[in-house]
């Protein structure tokens, strides 16, 4: 770890839940990752998936622990609706960086138990994208999977 990640580290509350000098509801642990209650939940169940090796977003992740997060994610998913909390439906949430917004620069995954009138909403205004500016976009995309081999 690079002095400016282990000082980022150290000033982390997941690292600190991690290391267990910090406070967690803990739901799920393994050796790469921890489950835990969202101390701010937006409804209730709200869990976070959180590696415990510090990485700030997707690009600080690699490929086995990112595959192992969605894979306790989903887990957890399955949990929650056979929990006594009788969710109605989950979101899966990943905020990426600040326009993303991600408040706390640790990687983690929110796993959102969803019930009717909880009044939690995701209201996007979609783009009409010509079918050309698809057509770029995907080109770039293409060629962005091919420089990270």
């Amino acid at each position: 770890m690079t002095q400016d990640a282990t000082s980022a580290a150290q000033e982390c509350i997941f690292c600190a839940i991690v290391a267990g000098q910090a406070e967690a509801s803990v739901v799920y642990e393994d050796e790469t990752v921890v489950a835990l209650m969202d101390l701010s939940p937006v409804t209730p169940g709200h869990l976070l998936v959180v590696p415990r090796k510090h990485a700030v977003g997707l690009e600080g992740l690699d490929g086995a622990t990112s595959a192992h997060v969605w894979s306790v994610g989903h887990e957890m998913a399955r949990a929650l609706r056979r929990s006594d909390l009788r969710c109605e439906g989950i979101n899966v949430l990943l905020c990426d960086g600040e326009a993303a917004f991600q408040t706390v620069f640790h990687f983690h995954l929110h796993v959102i138990p969803r019930y009717a009138g909880d009044g939690w909403t995701i209201k996007p205004e979609p783009l009409d994208r010509e079918r050309s500016l698809l057509d770029r976009d995907a080109r770039s995309i293409r060629d962005a999977i091919a420089s990270t081999d």
